[in-house]
């Protein structure tokens, strides 16, 4: 199964297994103005790859983000490189 990135239904190989993108996180509207957050807190998925990006460790994230396991965390990691496979080009073939 391929990953993708436009519906609920995507699909993420996560911990030895397929599990689903709402399996580890939710959109409601009323949190984080409907952004993906990580399921069960309010913790935009956003910000968390953002602080990932900026070379926090998973320890510094959990201190600042309390509701975040490191459950939480390995889905985000998850998500971003079912992502990254996506949106990476396809090397052309060699000429013959």
């Amino acid at each position: 199964m391929e990953p993708c990135l436009a519906d609920w239904g995507c699909w993420l190989w996560y911990k030895g297994q397929v599990t689903t993108f709402e399996d580890s996180f939710e959109r409601n509207p009323k949190i984080a103005g409907g952004q993906p957050v990580l399921r069960g807190t309010r913790v935009p998925l956003r910000t968390v790859l953002a602080s990932l990006a900026e070379g926090a460790s998973f320890e510094e994230i959990l201190k600042n983000f309390p509701t975040l396991t490191a459950e939480h965390l390995r889905a985000a990691v998850a998500f971003a490189a079912s992502s990254a496979q996506e949106d990476l080009p396809v090397p052309s073939a060699p000429p013959v």
